[in-house]
């Protein structure tokens, strides 16, 4: 399969979106298949009653999408060695056989940022200075502060927290466009002290091969200056080792949501730049009891399933009641609501279900080891239920904390790990832009009191040398440096 054929087959997440596996063979063979609006077959059934669930056995019973990752593995590792070789005519080819964009001008010019930033109206405008207003305060409360440790034999170790230079954020487009994106991003690297931040995103057809308008204008608003049309791995690629002909110096981290190829893509630049985390298609998890609305279940669902047929949609519960009530509320809405075929898909896809469980051990093991994106605990006391969850990107508390006020304007950072690496990767924050360093400052005294202990540990670990570093400070043979 060529590289061409199988991103454009599967997609950015942008213009031709990733699909379910099964999907893609429909497509091939030019057939294209229609959601099944058919109540309890829609989602597919995970009945783990009476099964013995431990903490090992879980995993292998949460869905998950089973694309060839090899092959993604591979056409990302294509794509990246095309733009560090060829620059910006490996771009300018992406575009056009990825986007559909012929004559891409890579290079986005403050005029045209400000000309989208006059054309947003009120409402968006308004929207998102909220967003921003939220966003902003929730980030710079997060801020570690700087701490020193003074011994009472002498010397100290401060750290302190210092920010990267340079920051490159991906804003994913075509399918949906994401300003919201940029707010989340361009915010918490703001807050972090950040000076450079660069903003790419893919160039869409629709909009005379430039950028969304709505994007330009969320960078406006941020005083984001420095952007570029180029999307998917070859601008993952372009971040991490520049492009001297359009002037983009590589940066420190890259950041920011996408589809498979992105999260490839940052994983494989990893070493080279720092990432924030794999933030692939969205995942949502709802663990609920038989005091959950289903109507509410029903609707956080579909708001997640909507974004792309690789969206991981999963309801975990006790009741199989509450399972069976969702289902027929989701037959309802599915067929309502605008995106009904892509969220059909996502739906009925493998990556999503409704597990049933015996009891809330077993319900707690799932959550875990599912470890989704978003966890929405849809539980009587759900404040008690907190101890127990310890994998998952972002948490939603109670009926009135949708998740979707997350992904716009609840002030938290929609920017979240997914596929299972929020097991050890965190969410975006000022820390994804942030190095702690640790300031050692010892004077000879205080170098006294531990003299003995370094020595002796050297001469242990037999690298001999580290000791007469320490001895050289009190030998009286020593030469002190004598002022010019």
């Amino acid at each position: 399969m060529s590289t061409k054929r199988f991103e454009k087959g599967l997609g950015r997440g942008e213009g031709v979106c990733g699909v379910h596996h099964d999907y893609l063979k429909s497509l091939e063979q030019g057939n294209i298949p229609q959601a099944r609006y058919d109540g309890l077959e829609m989602m597919r059934l995970v009945d783990l009653r009476g099964m013995n669930i431990t903490r090992s056995s879980a995993p292998s019973f949460v869905p998950r999408v089973s694309v060839g990752v090899s092959e993604v593995e591979a056409v990302v590792s294509g794509l990246l060695a095309e733009v560090k070789r060829e620059g910006s005519a490996a771009l300018i080819r992406q575009a056009k056989d990825f986007d559909g964009v012929a004559d891409v001008r890579l290079s986005v010019t403050e005029k045209d940022i400000r000309a989208a930033a006059k054309k947003l109206d009120r409402g968006t405008k308004n929207a998102l200075l909220e967003s921003i207003r939220r966003v902003r305060a929730a980030s710079e409360d997060s801020l570690p502060a700087a701490s020193r440790t003074e011994y009472h034999t002498g010397g100290s170790v401060a750290t302190r927290y210092v920010p990267v230079d340079r920051a490159g954020v991906y804003i994913p487009g075509g399918k949906a466009v994401y300003p919201s994106s940029v707010v989340m991003n361009v915010v918490a690297a703001q807050a972090a002290g950040v000076k450079d931040i660069v903003l790419v995103s893919p160039a869409q057809d629709q909009c005379e091969g430039q950028i969304h308008p709505s994007i330009l204008a969320a960078a406006d608003l941020l005083g984001v200056t420095e952007v570029y049309a180029m999307g998917g791995a070859g601008a993952i690629a372009a971040l991490a080792y520049g492009v001297a002909e359009i002037g983009l110096e590589p940066v420190d981290v890259i950041t920011g949501p996408g589809n498979q190829y992105v999260a490839e893509a940052k994983r494989q630049v990893k070493g080279i730049v720092g990432i924030d985390s794999e933030a692939g298609p969205t995942e949502i998890g709802i663990i609920a009891d038989d005091t959950a609305h289903p109507e509410f279940v029903a609707a956080d669902l579909l708001s997640q399933a909507e974004h792309d047929e690789l969206a991981s949609v999963v309801l975990i519960t006790t009741s199989h009641e509450l399972a069976s009530r969702v289902e027929h509320a989701l037959t309802r809405r599915l067929s309502a609501t605008k995106h009904h075929e892509r969220a059909g898909v996502a739906l009925m896809g493998e990556q999503s279900g409704v597990i049933l469980v015996d009891s809330l051990e077993h319900l707690y093991l799932m959550a875990n080891a599912y470890a989704p994106e978003h966890l929405s605990v849809m539980m009587e006391n759900p404040e008690d239920v907190l101890p127990h969850i310890r994998h998952a990107g972002a948490i939603f508390i109670g009926p009135y904390t949708p998740v979707s006020a997350g992904d716009y304007a609840a002030g938290s950072n929609h920017v979240l790990p997914t596929d299972g690496s929020a097991r050890f990767s965190s969410g975006l924050s000022p820390l994804s832009f942030l190095r702690s360093q640790q300031v050692i400052d010892y004077d000879k005294a205080a170098l006294a009191q531990i003299r003995d202990a370094v020595v002796t540990l050297a001469n242990a670990e037999d690298l001999p040398a580290h000791g007469e570093a320490i001895e050289a400070r009190f030998s009286d043979t020593t030469e002190q440096p004598t002022e010019s």
